[in-house]
């Protein structure tokens, strides 16, 4: 492995400040054409996210109705009222998206289970990396609008739920994450994430701003229609 995790681990806050961290609260909104698709077009708008950074674990509020929140781990999603009291529930709910392709249609525990592993992945990259199971190669240079941009090729453990197994990150020449390159199995599209206004919240550093756009076999391009976009106003690092 090159020095490339190292310069990026630095970039983003550097290990020592994240050893610290043990839950990760973020003010998001996810929106866009893709929850259109999905049958849910309001997406998932100015929503409260308490993340475990150490553990996939998520709880959404409000999610649906006023006091509901939405719960996550990987092997379930389910959604509580206001005094408690579990109004849905699902076991093992990425085995509930077989045979999905782009045009299917979800239901709210689906949402809550995409949103919610994204996130996840989202905020804990690239200390991610770190964990056991995870496998790295750097990858040759990539090009793009004057930039270049190293790549890091990960594949990912069975134990953490995410787009797909092999992903490929970009990073700028300080380390920055610029762009993922994926395939959301549970979601049936062939994606390029691009991150932007880095912004610094409790010593780590976020991108706040995040485009998901289609990706064809003759690449990506930020200048494409945005499927997916995530706007983080405020992060609080615990």
């Amino acid at each position: 492995m090159s020095d490339l995790l190292e310069l990026v681990i630095s970039a983003h806050g550097g290990r020592d400040r994240w050893s610290e961290a043990t839950e990760i609260v973020v003010r998001v909104s996810l929106t866009g054409p893709m929850y259109a698709i999905k049958g849910l077009p309001q997406g998932m708008a100015n929503v409260l996210m308490r993340l475990d950074a150490r553990a996939p674990a998520v709880e959404v509020s409000p999610f649906g109705d006023a006091g509901h929140v939405g719960h996550f781990r990987p092997g379930r999603a389910w959604i509580t009222d206001r005094k408690g009291n579990v109004t849905d529930d699902r076991a093992d709910p990425r085995a509930s998206f077989a045979g999905h392709v782009l045009a299917s249609k979800w239901d709210p525990l689906q949402l809550l289970y995409f949103n919610s592993y994204a996130m996840w992945n989202y905020l804990t990259t690239p200390f991610l990396f770190t964990r056991p199971g995870f496998k790295l190669q750097e990858l040759e240079p990539h090009q793009e609008n004057n930039d270049s941009w190293r790549r890091l090729h990960v594949t990912f453990p069975t134990d953490i739920p995410t787009h797909c197994p092999e992903q490929i990150f970009y990073f700028d020449g300080k380390g920055l994450l610029q762009r993922v390159d994926y395939l959301t199995d549970v979601a049936g599209g062939v994606a390029a994430h691009y991150c932007y206004d880095h912004s610094w919240f409790g010593g780590i550093l976020f991108p706040t701003l995040r485009r998901v756009v289609r990706r064809t076999p003759e690449g990506a391009s930020p200048a494409q229609p945005t499927a997916i976009l995530v706007q983080i106003t405020d992060v609080l690092v615990r």
